[in-house]
């Protein structure tokens, strides 16, 4: 089925123009020859040694460019990059053979027409250069048949590929009806029944009926793994009152940190500069005639976050500071200087000035240097813990004598508080064995732990006689439901028939024009799924936890495809839905190929190209 010297399109010429400048990427790069001429077989075509090695190069160099750094051939190796590089040749060589099985093939034109549009076949004046073109391919090592005959079956594959992947497209049924599920919107009327719409009481349920509920949900009642873990551990918290810190340690915190304490007037101003004092005298005339600072801020094409200066002192401002922190609240002074240029200035608040005394911060500077001091003890006491640990003394032993706790905790994912309330421990202890010996890890505060695991007690239900609270109120929650669902189906059928919510005395809520993904809180997670598959008129109870739902589906909004968003959501799902199925067709085929052709692996040769780029 040759094509003989037709014409081929100028997009059909650029894709493989692409392919044939990915093929001379690696001109110039030492060819591997030997015994091993190919790596692999399809069919009656090798996947040579030589191709394999300039492919997996430029794969590799392509990846360290990405890193950043070296990419060894053994790390390349773990990444399976040598994999999907054979994997892609014998591809590409599975389609020549199939090309070359159909007789499917290309003119001399089309060739010649490529070899013209070749830059590093071009002379300085832009034309085919013959000279530059055997010079490029005996660089290479190939004869100007060889590489002529591997553009023709280049081309040759394109148009394979072209003909398998080109004009997949889905009827329009499949689009309109992922637009309908994904813009469809709905409108319904609902009420709800609790335990006050009950006309009667519940039953009092006999030992027999909680036993069968208990039964029935046995996994609710069942006490996760648990992890019985002993553990030692200190926080600076639980030292901090024992350590003393000295006045004049004190007096020196409180001046090295007087200006914290002690803080200046300070205002949160917006400053608008202009070019010179006349630009803002004019601007601030039109605020002083009924214009806004806001209006002055959008006519420079500025937001107020663009003119926020945050809250300053006066010395902050300079030579503008008396005449802002002169103003009222609210007010918009100027011209006044600033680094910039003339500005108008306006004042949003006023922040008085604090003053601290050092009798005040004393309690403050005590507990964070009295915290720093305990964290350098506890530095000090984790290193004895750790070398007492590992000497063999138990966890109790440490404890003993010292401020380090010991305590006992049955752990299971989900513990909180105390020291399960730490991330640290949470994260040592899911991954402890009993094998495990102790030894010192941190907490995020400071605080220093070890912990031992004495055993794991699998997964047990509780008793029931442990659990008979939580069991009778979960057979009154489901007794209660059922009852309101009798109840609540009647009511639907009655709205079904005409009656209004009024007339069955239900207060009604409504909601309009909602979707799919629409959030509605404190309601029932399905109530939306249950919307949408009921049909316009249509009524139904939507039981929940204790309560039930009665819905009435008002109205069904189609999709609006004149919507340009909608168009643009189409256009989306249908090229997706095509590009989908040319990569399954193209799958599916190149599998096909391979198998029909029969592949065949050298993995000797393979495993010397690897400790060649090694």
């Amino acid at each position: 089925m040759a094509m003989g010297k037709g014409k081929l399109s100028k997009t059909f010429i650029w894709i493989l123009m692409g392919l044939l400048f990915v093929g001379l990427a690696g001109f110039g790069a030492t060819s591997l020859t030997g015994t091993a001429r190919s790596v692999a077989t399809v069919g009656e075509k090798e996947v040579s040694t030589d191709a394999y090695v300039l492919a997996l190069r430029n794969e590799i160099n392509a990846f360290a460019a990405q890193a950043g750094r070296a990419v060894p051939m053994s790390e390349a190796q773990s990444l399976g990059i040598d994999q999907q590089v054979l994997a892609r040749l014998i591809t590409a060589r599975a389609l020549d053979n199939e090309a070359a099985n159909i007789s499917l093939s290309v003119g001399d034109d089309v060739v010649a027409d490529q070899l013209l549009q070749v830059p590093s076949f071009q002379g300085t004046d832009g034309s085919f250069n013959r000279e530059a073109y055997r010079f490029a391919l005996r660089n290479q090592g190939l004869s100007e048949a060889q590489f002529e005959e591997q553009l023709r079956e280049d081309t040759a594959r394109t148009v394979l590929q072209s003909a398998l992947i080109a004009g997949n497209t889905l009827p329009d049924t499949y689009v309109d009806t992922l637009l309908a599920y994904t813009g469809e919107t709905r409108s319904f009327t609902w009420a709800r029944l609790g335990g006050s719409d009950l006309q009667t009481g519940l039953p009092e349920p006999s030992d027999a009926d909680l036993q069968a509920y208990y039964d029935e949900n046995i996994d609710a009642y069942t006490l996760p793994e648990l992890r019985d873990i002993t553990y030692a551990w200190i926080t600076p918290e639980m030292i901090v009152d024992t350590v003393e810190v000295d006045d004049a340690t004190l007096r020196a915190a409180y001046d090295e940190r007087f200006a914290e304490f002690n803080l200046p007037e300070r205002r949160l101003v917006e400053r608008l500069v202009y070019s010179d004092d006349t630009a803002a005298s004019a601007a601030l005339e039109r605020v002083n005639t009924g214009a806004t600072f806001e209006d002055l801020v959008s006519d420079r094409g500025l937001t107020l976050t663009d003119v926020d200066m945050g809250d300053v002192t006066r010395d902050d401002l300079g030579d503008a500071g008396d005449g802002v922190f002169s103003a009222e609240t609210g007010a918009v002074v100027g011209p006044l200087p600033s680094n910039l240029g003339p500005a108008l200035y306006r004042i949003n608040a006023v922040l008085d000035a604090q003053s601290t005394s050092f009798e005040d911060a004393r309690a403050d500077l005590r507990g964070s240097l009295a915290l720093d001091r305990a964290r350098r003890v506890i530095e000090t006491l984790a290193q004895t813990m750790d070398d007492d640990l590992a000497a063999g003394a138990t966890l109790e032993e440490i404890a003993d004598g010292t401020d380090i706790e010991i305590g006992q905790i049955d752990w299971f994912p989900g513990t909180d508080g105390a020291i399960a309330a730490y991330d640290a421990f949470r994260d040592a202890a899911s991954a402890l064995t009993e094998d495990d010996f102790p030894q010192v890890e941190q907490l995020g505060d400071g605080g220093v732990f070890a912990m031992r695991l004495n055993r794991i007690q699998p997964p047990a239900p509780q008793p029931l006689e442990d659990v008979i609270d939580q069991v009778r109120q979960g057979w009154d929650t489901r007794e209660l439901t059922a009852q309101l669902m009798v109840n609540a189906e009647t009511l639907a059928a009655s709205l079904a028939n005409g009656a209004t919510f009024e007339d069955l005395n239900l207060t009604p809520n409504q909601e309009t024009d909602l979707g799919r993904n629409a959030q509605i809180t404190d309601l029932n997670p399905n109530l939306l799924t249950a919307v949408f598959e009921m049909g316009e008129g249509d009524t139904r109870a939507l039981a929940g936890t204790g309560d039930v739902l009665i819905l009435r589906l008002d109205e069904i909004t189609p999709v609006n495809r004149d919507d340009a968003d909608i168009q643009l959501l189409a256009d989306a799902l249908r090229n997706q839905s095509a590009n989908s199925i040319a990569e399954d067709l193209f799958r599916a085929f190149a599998t096909d190929v391979q198998v029909r052709g029969g592949v065949e692996v050298n993995q000797t040769a393979i495993n010397a190209v690897h400790a060649v780029i090694q």
